[in-house]
């Protein structure tokens, strides 16, 4: 939306100038279940000091309608006052001031402030807000940064019979209201972005955490429809066991007066860590089958957010320079309670932070975007673009090497410091910095100018020499700061440029492994610094050599590990073969970046995966394997060899489906796998037989989500059409089946099927934010890159009107998803080119269309390889 941008500057101009105290705001949502109804009235009262008389400013607010500003008792015409989601307020009092603003604020679909959804189960509306990162001003007058903190008080009108959910508990502990009317206590001071409503006829279960001293009411909300799906004991036994964690590791209490998790539909992110009230997508309601690691992804989303309510809620970043550090210490300390946390379930989590999120980061900081961990951010549209795999992955792995280097005791008192130093304040990095330093007596600031402040990844190479009877005689390790992409920022400062990267301090250790009885085992373990171009390692000069030399073992650092050529042949052989995971999730980690990089042939890549996957047990792995897999088959393999490569893997995948252990996990993902690529007319035959029942596998069950996944491939491949969706359809009269539904219609491999879903799209703007992502979902079918092709015009011809016209989360699906990525040839790259040049877009979508692009250049450079491959030829 034009004119909703704010810069740092104002920002920090803003917080000078004022001191904000409390709101006190009432919404009233008793029209909400009427469609008719596009507003909602909303009335706010907000006290603030002001450091000067006379002296003006603004608060924020996006809304249709205002009807009263009224400052210090003295009405302001709104039509002076109120343009461009700001409404002027001059000359302020100094000391004490009030302002009354009335308006109505708009439902929204968007997922972006307060999102309306009508369940088609129960035709019931349910509401929540979203408003990360300036979406509080779409429901309430506020001044909009992190660094204004203030009280909040909620005062809802809603229909009879729904629940109404904010931060704080009822006013004065009342019992739920008879009536409509809801008024909740006072908040301890907080960002309005972390602040939150969510209501509707929604179901509940309730307990406690008990400990320190006191019980800590437990919520957990979600739709009737799902309410037979809520396993609650599960989900509570996890934030339990967060809570306790936190608790020692923080040594500072719970900061606020309950914990609710509403799980809520057609959500944009994972979750959210609205202080005391945390939404989070209801797809983590499962109501089908899934693996272990979906159950261990959704405990990740609850202890991230709840390790928010400390780190982001209590302490909050003054500006979202440190949305870096806000994500990456949730993410971190979030994998390191599962990993550690006394009776956990997956003590096994960095294996798969190291095979999930890691590789997101790789794949960002080599994107010609990539920028420091401490990014620049000027103003709300670079940060909205900013939720990103440095943001998230790369810091928590930084983190985890700042863990590693002063150590795992020293980093958690540092931290427990700064939480009582700065309890409901605002901080900058070097407040955390500051604490570590003090409790680890070693100086952070080189270490922060390394890791923090320039951008792009390290690579690490093993040097070894040895004698006739293999004895090692000399071993280091050589770091490469490879060149950076072309525009890169390569420093907090905002220079751009192509240059080589840093070379960084980097605390890892070196693992051997021999092989022993078919097994890798790790023999020895030598962990130290690494600084410079060169680090000799003595510990290891007159060893025998073994057979699998690991560098980074135990995931300490971040940077691209690459292998000596006999641990490669090793590695080759025996990947599956490793005893523990973590050292195969960094070898299978290697192997694909060496793929992304031209490096390692996507054929090659495919033997060395099916020649290690069915001895790997780690189901997480398993399937960020099999996504892999296909994804290098559909998009680095030559062309002329693509057809080739996919059909060996979807029979690969066919016998795996049935040698799997009849109802397990692995079984289940194989299914899966096999659906997505089936291709063959027997093979489809196969698919159609499972969904229809006329065939079976043995512990095969095929649920509502497997149906749907077998259905949209075959809608894909034309062997399904209208009458089979909508009979499917019939069965799942849910949100979940509408978006199946509308995948699989937008999936059918027809030029009206394609146009129809871009109308939707594209040239109409109702749709739904998971409805517009399902239709997305559905267009771009790896298979139809001929019907696709037409759209590449017309892509750039709506974008820049798209970007403009549509709110941030909706534009930047389409900007994204819609992007001719399967259009793998310099001809797209030229016409992005052009675009680029005469578009004159924004910083925000030039750098979406941009790391696009990088996109479809890499996939080039990985085809060419491959066909070298295919030659016989030396890369």
């Amino acid at each position: 939306m034009p004119g909703t941008n704010l810069t740092r500057d104002e920002a920090q101009q803003r917080a000078r100038l004022l001191a904000t105290h409390a709101y006190e705001i009432e919404l009233d949502l008793s029209g909400a279940p009427e469609p008719e109804t596009g507003t909602f009235r909303s009335v706010t009262t907000v006290r603030f000091d002001a450091a000067e008389a006379g002296a003006a400013t603004f608060i924020d607010l996006v809304a249709p309608t205002v009807h009263e500003v009224v400052l210090n008792g003295t009405a302001l015409d709104p039509a002076e006052v109120f343009a461009d989601s700001r409404i002027a307020l001059p000359s302020l009092a100094a000391g004490a001031n009030e302002l009354r603003v009335v308006a109505d604020c708009a439902y929204t679909n968007t997922g972006e402030g307060l999102h309306r959804f009508t369940d088609p189960v129960d035709r019931q509306t349910y509401l929540y807000t979203q408003f990360e990162v300036p979406d509080a001003r779409r429901v309430f007058a506020c001044f909009e940064q992190p660094d204004l903190k203030a009280t909040f008080r909620f005062t809802v009108t809603a229909p009879q019979g729904w629940t109404v959910i904010s931060n704080a508990p009822l006013a004065d502990g009342a019992e739920k209201p008879t009536g409509t009317l809801w008024e909740f206590a006072t908040t301890q001071p907080l960002s309005t972005y972390v602040t939150a409503l969510i209501a509707g006829p929604y179901h509940s279960v309730h307990s406690s955490w008990d400990g320190d001293g006191r019980s800590v009411p437990l919520g957990l909300y979600c739709r009737p429809s799902l309410a037979e799906h809520l396993d609650a004991e599960a989900i509570f036994a996890v934030t339990r066991q967060g809570f306790d964690w936190f608790q020692e590791k923080f040594d500072h209490p719970y900061p606020f007066e309950k914990y609710d998790q509403l799980f809520v539909p057609e959500f944009n992110a994972g979750a959210m860590e609205n202080a005391g009230a945390v939404t989070i997508r209801d797809q983590y309601v499962f109501r089908s089958k899934v693996t272990d690691a979906a159950y261990e992804t959704r405990a990740e989303t609850i202890l991230h957010e709840l390790a928010h309510m400390w780190f982001g809620d209590l302490v909050t970043m003054e500006w979202w320079n440190d949305l870096w550090l806000n994500e990456s210490f949730a993410t971190y300390t979030s994998i390191a309670c599962q990993a550690h946390a006394p009776g956990s379930r997956w003590p096994h989590a960095w294996t798969t932070f190291a095979n999930s999120m890691k590789t997101w980061a790789y794949r960002q900081d080599q994107l010609p975007s990539t920028h420091p961990v401490m990014a620049e951010i000027r103003d709300l549209d670079d940060v909205l673009v900013n939720f990103d795999g440095i943001t998230y992955a790369k810091g928590a792995s930084v983190l985890k090497q700042l863990v590693a280097y002063v150590g795992q005791d020293e980093f958690f008192r540092g931290v427990q410091t700064y939480f009582k130093r700065h309890a409901w304040g605002n901080t900058r990095l070097s407040d955390l910095l500051t604490a570590l330093e003090e409790t680890s007596g070693r100086d952070l600031r080189a270490w922060s100018a390394a890791w923090l402040e320039t951008a792009g990844i390290n690579v690490l190479r093993p040097e070894i020499e040895t004698g006739a009877d293999s004895t090692i005689t000399s071993f280091a390790v050589r770091q490469e700061a490879p060149t950076l992409p072309p525009g890169a920022t390569t420093s907090v400062s905002g220079e751009q440029g192509t240059r080589l990267g840093t070379l960084r301090p980097h605390r890892i250790a070196i693992g051997c492994y021999t092989l022993e009885d078919g097994r890798l085992v790790r023999t020895d373990r030598i962990e130290l610094d690494v600084d410079g171009e060169r680090t000799e390692v003595a510990e290891l000069a007159g060893r025998a050599r073994p057979d699998v030399i690991l560098l980074n073992d135990d995931d300490l650092s971040y940077a691209k590990v690459r292998l000596d050529p006999e641990s490669l042949a090793q590695v080759t052989r025996h990947l599956g073969d490793f005893a523990e995971s973590l050292p195969r999730a960094l070898c299978w980690a290697s192997a694909w970046d060496m793929t992304r990089d031209g490096e390692l042939a996507t054929r090659d890549y495919l033997e060395l995966v099916l020649s290690g996957i069915g001895k790997e047990s780690d189901i997480g792995v398993v399937q960020s394997l099999q996504r892999q897999v296909k994804l290098a088959l559909e998009l680095y393999a030559a062309p002329d060899w693509r057809e080739k490569g996919l059909a060996r893997w979807t029979e690969a995948a066919l016998e795996q489906l049935r040698a799997a252990a009849p109802g397990g996990d692995h079984q289940l993902a194989w299914a899966r796998a096999f659906a997505a690529t089936a291709r063959t007319e027997s093979q489809l035959d196969l698919v159609q037989g499972l969904l229809d029942a006329t065939e079976t596998i043995e512990g095969l069950t095929i649920d509502t989500e497997l149906r749907w996944a077998l259905l949209e491939r075959l809608a894909a491949t034309g062997r399904a059409g209208e009458e089979e969706i909508e009979a499917e359809l019939a069965r799942d009269r849910t949100s979940a089946g509408e978006r199946h539904a509308a995948t699989a219609r937008a999936a059918r491999p027809t030029a009206e099927a394609k146009a129809a879903a871009w109308a939707s799209v594209v040239e109409s703007d109702t749709l739904p934010n998971a409805a517009q992502e399902a239709v997305i979902g559905g267009f771009v079918q790896t298979g139809q890159r001929e019907l696709l092709a037409p759209y590449t015009e017309r892509y750039f011809a709506a974008l820049k009107d798209v970007w403009e016209s549509r709110s941030h989360e909706m534009a930047q699906q389409i900007a994204i998803g819609l992007y001719p990525a399967l259009q793998v040839s310099p001809e797209t790259l030229e016409a992005t080119d052009a675009w680029l040049a005469s578009a004159e877009p924004t910083a925000a979508l030039r750098r979406l269309v941009t790391e696009s692009r990088a996109g479809v250049e890499r996939a080039l450079r990985a085809q060419k390889a491959d066909a070298a491959a295919g030659r016989g030829e030396r890369r």
